[in-house]
This record gives C-alpha cells, structure tokens and sequence, in this order.
C-alpha cells in the first residue's frame, strides 16, 4: 500500500502524490516512513525531504521549519518554507 504525501509551503502546494517511503529531518534526528508507520506528530529541522514515488522516482525536496504528520498511511509536511531541490 502506498502512502499519500502532500508538502506544502505558507503559500502553496510544492509536491503531492504516492509514495513508497518518506524521509525527513526532524528536530529529534531523521525519521523514515513507510506504509503502515504508527500516528505521529514531528517538528521539522531545516533539511532535505526525500520522497521515494510508488514508481521508484526521487523528490528532493528543501524545507524549513513547520510539522510532518503522519495517521492513515497520510503523509502531511507543512513548512514555512518548501521548494523541489534542483
């Protein structure tokens, strides 16, 4: 089963859609997520978001500040500010 992911600025969506595994920096360290991870609220670090697709393609995308959240197999990182990696 694959997870719904959407990160999104103060002021707009940057990426949504499927995803085998999430990757981010929290304040606390790196955290993974996969399909079936447990409910959990986390305080993002200033880092880099990596989203693998359901198809195996990597998104990089750079946040800073904001909260990931995860319940259902639903992914939400709200950032303060977020743009895709070049």
């Amino acid at each position: 089963m694959a997870l719904n992911v959407s990160v999104v600025s103060a002021d707009r969506e940057v990426w949504t859609g499927e995803a085998a595994q999430v990757v981010a920096k929290t304040v606390e360290g790196e955290i993974g997520i996969l399909s079936g991870h447990e409910p959990l609220l986390a305080l993002l670090a200033q880092g880099e978001v990596r989203v693998t697709t359901a198809g195996g393609e990597k998104v990089a995308v750079d946040a800073e500040g904001g909260f990931l959240s995860v319940d259902h197999d639903t992914v939400t990182i709200v950032a303060g500010r977020a743009s895709v990696a070049a």
